[in-house]
């Protein structure tokens, strides 16, 4: 396995000129911004399966979970034609090491979330296209987005964070894994996982505690599985400034009156929504240098992705939701 990191993407999000109308839907952040880190695959299920530009637009009719792909207007049934090109894609699919995939928001054949299916003419949001509900069924844990919810900050923060988490494990499984570099594996992503999920640390811990070197397979498994699920939950800003706080603790023989006080400040910022969580882990990794932590310094959750995709603070109404204001 490569060091490049791989992602699906609809073509149309690329600029590519694929879309019933003969257009695109070119989208600036994931070309000028996510395209600096990661390499492109690009997917129009419509096109590929044979579909000309222009074309009639298509629509999800009936069942939402079993829904049926119809042209609006000459009511031809594609739904067997893109059923055939999802087992063919998704076979290619399986040897590209991909690492997530942004799919284009709303598309019959390629939404991944509240779709609209119709049924008896009345559309409701509830259904998922074609190709997305494919791949989401072939790659449960493959870290999977909609171009629309990249807008929402935390959602794009955690995606982005499961992308590189995934290739970071996937680089782990082409390294010739053992029970001892999975103990290390888990020591490094301590505390990211403690931001996500503090039970599935715990349950991973029991795992990699209780792991024996010949069902080495199963164990890889099943810690992949709930390491994705454990990623995939929100990290919040209370259990943020939990480990933040957990982090502290390391330096309280180190810092100084001075230093300690201007770090729960800029932790307290971060917490009322005043800066974003990037100044105190900037602030943090400092520390680290300044006093040499062996430990901190493996551990991913201060630099778990470029600092160029850092993002900014959750708005205050998100700040108020989670503290209970």
């Amino acid at each position: 396995m490569t060091d490049s990191i791989t992602i699906g993407v609809s073509s149309c999000l690329l600029g590519d000129q694929v879309r019933y109308d003969g257009g695109h839907k070119h989208d600036r952040y994931i070309t000028d911004t996510l395209g600096r880190w990661f390499r492109f695959l690009p997917v129009c299920p419509e096109v590929e399966c044979g579909l000309p530009v222009p074309r009639e637009s298509l629509r999800l009719e009936g069942d939402p979970a079993n829904p049926r792909l119809m042209t609006r207007s000459s009511r031809l049934d594609l739904t067997e034609r893109m059923q055939e090109f999802c087992r063919k894609k998704i076979a290619e699919l399986e040897v590209e090491e991909l690492c997530g995939f942004i799919f284009k928001k709303d598309s019959p054949s390629s939404g991944l979330f509240r779709v609209k299916v119709y049924h008896h003419g009345v559309a409701t949001r509830n259904g998922s296209g074609l190709f997305a509900a494919a791949m989401a069924r072939h790659f449960p844990l493959l870290p999977m987005e909609e171009e629309g919810r990249l807008n929402d900050q935390d959602l794009r923060e955690n995606f982005i964070e499961r992308v590189f988490s995934y290739h970071r494990w996937r680089l782990f499984l082409a390294s010739g894994p053992t029970l001892g570099k999975l103990v290390e594996f888990h020591t490094a992503q301590k505390l990211l996982l403690m931001a996500h999920s503090p039970a599935t640390y715990r349950a991973l811990g029991v795992v990699v505690a209780t792991g024996k070197e010949p069902a080495l397979p199963d164990l890889l498994k099943g810690y992949e599985e709930l390491f994705m699920k454990g990623l995939a939950r929100q990290a919040t800003i209370k259990k943020q400034c939990n480990v933040l706080q957990h982090l502290m603790g390391y330096f309280k023989k180190e810092l100084s009156a001075g230093e300690k006080k201007e770090l729960l400040e800029v932790i307290g910022e971060y917490h009322d929504g005043v800066t974003p969580l990037v100044a105190p882990l900037t602030l943090l990794r400092h520390y680290v240098r300044k006093y040499d932590q062996h430990y901190l310094q493996g551990q991913i959750y201060l630099s778990p992705y470029p600092a160029e995709l850092m993002l900014t603070t959750p708005t205050p109404s998100c700040i108020r939701r989670e503290w209970g204001w």
